[in-house]
């Protein structure tokens, strides 16, 4: 048993002197507690929950062509992750190549085994689950899917189509822009444009079917990446998607809400103040009141550091900008277990300090267990 004491306890709806004991992993009860673990007077905050994480690309790749051996690479994007807080994180992989990127279809297959291997060898920080990114337009996605669909650790399934012309990328000629400050030529970009465009043509609608159809199987939860309007959410509803994942627009977002889906947003909007894209400004969401959960996308510490923004700037209080990272991804993904500081949950705690209104991660606890 270990006990907790002179925190302040972020709680569902207050935030609360105090402290707390946990025994075998879990919290066993709420009090002023004596002796153990001195908060110092900071924050106690339950573990972040990260749904969505394309961070352990980022370390394959450090540099272009410069590739880092996977295995040790999935070791940093592990204690990144603990460093920053999250207790529990939910690996992005893609599936499928998009034309410019050609080397995430490696990136997924070695995250695949090094994950499963890492695991089981029970030698991460933070407790991972896999979230599979299934690109519609591209050929190879079906047979990379079937390599991990019937795999315990997935618990989050997406469709996305990055053609030139939908999504984040509807506006082809910026598309273009992007893409030639990148290093590619035109020839080179006219090449994947067009051909890109030819399988979304071909291959979204019979893509899209194969994946929905084996998630529904397996009762997985399904999110659609990149919405931009009001008709592409009434679809994904009437096909069983639940979950809008970064929509594009206010409007997708807010038609997301008034269907019943919950909606996922990137937190490094709020800290870089807007979107990196052109699309719309995350604070707005949440002004609006249609925001679910924030995922760090490609920055682990964003996430804490988007919380106390929002808290910071009054656009919610502590708590409720706390749920954003932590019972909102938990009710998303099903993990009824964890996100919230209450007797019986989990014993995922995160110990905060501000300094000059950053918050700076003091120590970190999975399961009662000190990570960080």
């Amino acid at each position: 048993m270990t006990n907790f004491f002179n925190a302040r306890l972020v709680l569902p709806n207050a935030v609360i002197d105090g402290g707390l004991a946990t025994r075998d992993g879990l919290i066993a009860s709420l009090g002023d507690g004596a002796g153990g673990h001195d908060c110092g007077g900071d924050f106690l905050l339950p573990g972040i929950i990260d749904l969505h994480t394309d961070n352990l690309e980022r370390q394959v790749l450090p540099r272009s062509n410069a590739r880092w051996p996977s295995r040790s690479a999935m070791l940093t994007h592990d204690a990144q992750c603990a460093a920053a807080g999250i207790t529990t994180v939910f690996d992005a992989l893609c599936l499928g190549d998009i034309g410019f990127e050609k080397a995430r279809n490696q990136t997924f297959e070695d995250g695949l085994r090094d994950l499963r291997a890492l695991s089981a060898a029970g030698v991460l920080k933070t407790e991972h689950f896999l979230h599979l990114r299934c690109e519609l337009p591209a050929p190879e996605m079906p047979a990379l899917f079937e390599t991990a669909i019937d795999d315990p650790l997935v618990r989050l399934v997406s469709v996305m189509d990055h053609s030139p012309g939908l999504g984040q990328y509807a506006d082809i000629e910026r598309y273009r822009r992007m893409r030639a400050q990148e290093g590619f030529s035109e020839r080179e970009i006219d090449e994947v444009v067009t051909t890109l465009q030819a399988n979304h043509r071909d291959l979204h609608i019979p893509n899209r079917a194969m994946v929905l159809d084996a998630v529904r199987r397996r009762g997985i939860p399904v999110a659609s990446h990149d919405d931009r309007t009001a008709d592409e959410i009434a679809r994904n509803q009437d096909e069983g998607i639940g979950i809008a994942e970064f929509p594009v627009s206010l409007a997708a977002a807010r038609a997301a809400h008034e269907r019943g889906l919950a909606t996922i947003a990137g937190a490094p909007n709020i800290v870089r103040g807007g979107s990196h894209s052109g699309n719309v400004a995350v604070v707005d969401l949440i002004r609006a009141g249609v925001l679910d959960a924030l995922a760090s996308d490609y920055v682990p510490a964003a996430m804490l550091e988007a919380v106390f923004i929002v808290a910071g700037t009054k656009l919610l209080d502590l708590p409720a900008a706390v749920a954003l990272v932590t019972s909102g991804p938990a009710k998303i993904a099903g993990l009824a277990d964890r996100g919230r500081i209450a007797p019986g949950l989990r014993a995922d705690l995160l110990q905060v300090r501000l300094h000059d209104d950053i918050p700076v991660v003091r120590a970190v606890w999975r399961e009662g267990v000190r990570i960080a």
